[in-house]
């Protein structure tokens, strides 16, 4: 068995690509997936465990980066979406974590 191609919303195991469930819809993940996703997504979820730490450690070894950019690029537009990128990939990856735990 695999999962289904609509992993990780659809939690489903499949013996093809998509799971009898998507498969019925057209390969498109039906709508109470999608439904729990989106409450997942708009949730708030406290922290547990360890994730604070973790969120921490992430943030640290980001704070490194930018300060290897401010260091090493010019100042330019470019340097500022490198900065706006690595606060993104912060944010998602704290995001994978909070969400998905």
């Amino acid at each position: 068995m695999n999962k289904c191609f609509n992993h990780p919303i659809c939690k489903n195991e499949s013996e093809t690509e998509y799971c009898p469930a998507c498969l019925q819809n057209g390969g498109i993940v039906p709508k109470d997936y999608i439904r729990s996703n989106l409450e997942n997504s708009f949730t708030y979820h406290a922290p547990k465990s360890d994730q604070p730490q973790r969120y921490e450690a992430i943030r640290n070894k980001a704070k490194e980066l930018a300060h290897m950019f401010d260091e090493l690029c010019p100042d330019s537009r470019e340097k500022t979406i490198a900065q706006e990128n690595l606060e993104q990939a912060i944010m998602w990856a704290n995001k994978s974590i909070a969400c998905n735990e």
